[in-house]
């Protein structure tokens, strides 16, 4: 246990707390994030714009921020062990500046003393002296031991679940969700493992607007399977097709998303029912004009409208709910339900998304999936074709989620998407539907499943 943690500083030896700006801008953050909601990729790049950090503290706050983050279950299990009392009670500011310093020590090439010395600047300078003793007495027990010492433990713990969340910092339900599918720990480890890895920014091209190979011109690395795409290292802000909205910023698996349906889709009329923010709105807007298919999107949130206005190129943007789109009297020829999830296909991008995430969530989210694809079949034209794409693979919001609608729609039949991918990932499917994994493509854990709508 931590002794004498509040001790007060003697004043005769007192100096003004000096952080690094780096390391106080990372805090900042990671407090937005973790205490008022806020978004990791959203907020960093407006931080990183504003401020006048060198390249080389950019890329450290970008990694105390998203490391920190996705890292924290872990860093919790180390610091709940040395607090002299319980975890969960302790000042949130104390939490999140800890986690911070454990991030250095265990996970990045920083000195011990280092770690803490610059850990605590932070903590005097936001938390004042005396959280800032509490802060410095814990980081200093944490050092020492080793990372390899601290975690030799969790070879005695028997439960393949409890082990791995703590190993690789995920709550437990993630864990267990990810063995439902892939049925064999090795591939759940790997699975996990990868989640904690930085992903690359992947470019995208548009049709008519631009090619891959523009993206390959200034210094893109070609996709894998995309014919649209290429990564990026760097920062995509700086170029200047992003800059003119001949380019955009996408992973490659939602990439696929889009191009795939595309694939499939014909008619004269195409709806993206849940565009926003605009990713896949983009693409299938610039395919749709490149054959001369009126594309229309709809968003529920006014905000995220607005994003997909700026990327669809005067094509219709509607406003409204999905779920009352089957109301209207208008059909469409293919209608895609990009359609809101719990996001554990993405947790590389979005660190603070399996922290946020509950089964309450999946619930709701799973109820709200089914009244989405509902609206899209009334909606939907005879013969269309409807795509239902989650950023998920979890079971309960893709395959149970696709064998309800079948029972539901007799009408509406499934559509085999072999013959839609491309021919490298012809494996990357399950029950007849894209069903991608990170560790295996290198993409955002997609999923798309295919209908066609043979009566009415």
């Amino acid at each position: 246990m931590v002794e004498s943690l509040l001790a007060e500083p003697r004043r005769n030896t007192f100096k003004s707390p000096k952080p690094e700006a780096s390391r106080l801008l990372a805090f900042d953050l990671l407090t937005e994030v973790n205490r008022n909601n806020g978004y990791s990729n959203l907020l960093l790049p407006q931080a990183l714009n504003a401020s006048k950090l060198e390249e080389r503290d950019r890329s450290l706050v970008t990694e105390l921020l998203y490391g920190t983050i996705r890292m924290q279950g872990k860093h919790d299990w180390v610091l709940q062990q040395i607090s002299d009392r319980p975890w969960g009670e302790v000042d949130p500011g104390i939490v999140d500046i800890c986690r911070m310093g454990v991030h250095q020590i265990h996970e990045m090439r920083v000195p011990n003393h280092a770690a803490v010395a610059s850990t605590v600047e932070v903590a005097r300078k936001r938390l004042g002296e005396s959280k800032a003793s509490f802060v410095n007495a814990l980081l200093r027990s944490v050092t020492r031991k080793s990372q390899e010492e601290w975690f030799a433990p969790l070879t005695h713990i028997s439960d393949s679940v409890e082990r791995l969340a703590i190993q690789y910092s995920h709550p437990e339900w993630i864990v267990s969700a990810y063995f439902d599918l892939l049925k064999d720990w090795q591939e759940v480890e790997r699975a996990l493992a990868i989640n904690n890895e930085a992903a690359i920014p992947t470019l995208v091209s548009w049709p008519g607007l631009s090619t891959q190979q523009d993206l390959i011109d200034v210094g893109g690395e070609p996709t894998t399977f995309s014919p649209y795409g290429a990564h990026w290292k760097g920062n995509p802000g700086a170029l200047e097709l992003i800059k003119s909205r001949k380019i955009g910023v996408q992973d490659e698996g939602s990439q696929l998303v889009a191009s795939v349906f595309a694939a499939a889709a014909g008619g004269s009329s195409w709806l993206d029912m849940c565009a926003g923010p605009g990713g896949k709105a983009a693409l299938l807007s610039a395919i749709a004009r490149q054959r001369g298919v009126l594309f229309t999107a709809n968003e529920i949130s006014i905000p995220r409208a607005e994003l997909v206005k700026q990327v669809v190129h005067g094509d219709t943007v509607l406003v409204g709910d999905g779920r009352e789109i089957g109301n209207q009297i208008e059909k469409f020829d293919a209608i895609l339900i990009d359609a809101p999830c719990t996001g554990l296909g993405a947790l590389r991008r979005r660190p603070e998304v399996r922290w946020r995430r509950t089964l309450q969530d999946l619930r709701e989210l799973t109820q709200l999936q089914r009244e989405l694809i509902d609206s899209g079949v009334k909606a939907l034209a005879t013969g269309g074709v409807l795509g239902y794409a989650t950023c998920s693979p979890h079971l309960a919001e893709t395959s149970i989620q696709v064998s309800d609608l079948k029972k539901r729609f007799p009408q509406m039949e499934q559509i085999e998407i072999t013959s839609f991918l491309p021919n490298n990932l012809s494996e990357s499917q399950r029950s007849g539907a894209m069903s991608l994994w990170t560790h295996k493509t290198g993409t955002d854990a997609m999923y798309l499943a295919l209908f066609r709508k043979v009566s009415e």
